[in-house]
């Protein structure tokens, strides 16, 4: 961040995408994986803004906007193996929306994006599928770049992405 405040004196986009995935319930898990699962998932992105944030609330320019890449798993819970990723998720996402909360003055806008699998390594593996029916990185990309070229006056709180119809979330 001293670099970027050194070079340009301000930031206009933060995209926090921190992810890693522990399958298992909440019962049968251990304190040391939720440990590493939030101080990943959550932790990261929290530190993260903290820094960005006196360089997101901008100068001449406006201010910039945070991007926090969630999931669906952050809005619902399928299944009990998925029950502690969900749990950080819901975290990440409850973090997105405090962003928005502590952005309200600044202008600084927070969008939490919540894509379903994504055709990644980890997404392919999750779904146990090739990915090619799958949200595309490229996609989400699309839709971080249009979050971030919204005016101030266009403000989002979520994004739900899923690759085909889920019957809820």
């Amino acid at each position: 961040m001293a670099a970027t405040a050194g070079h340009f004196g301000r930031l206009d986009g933060l995209v926090l995408s921190a992810g890693t995935l522990i399958k298992g319930s909440p019962l049968d898990t251990t304190d040391e994986d939720f440990d590493q699962i939030f101080n990943i998932n959550v932790k990261s992105p929290m530190r993260i803004a903290r820094v960005a944030w006196p360089l997101l609330e901008g100068g001449e320019e406006g201010p910039g906007r945070v991007i926090t890449l969630a999931s669906l798993s952050g809005k619902r819970v399928k299944s009990a193996g998925a029950g502690l990723y969900a749990m950080s998720k819901f975290a990440v996402v409850g973090l997105a929306h405090a962003l928005r909360q502590a952005g309200r003055d600044s202008g600084v806008r927070s969008t939490a994006i919540c894509p379903s699998f994504v055709a990644t390594e980890m997404g392919r593996a999750a779904a146990g599928t090739d990915g090619a029916d799958m949200t595309q990185p490229e996609d989400v990309a699309r839709i971080v770049r249009m979050v971030l070229e919204l005016p101030p006056t266009a403000s989002i709180a979520e994004i739900p992405i899923h690759w085909s119809v889920e019957d809820c979330y």
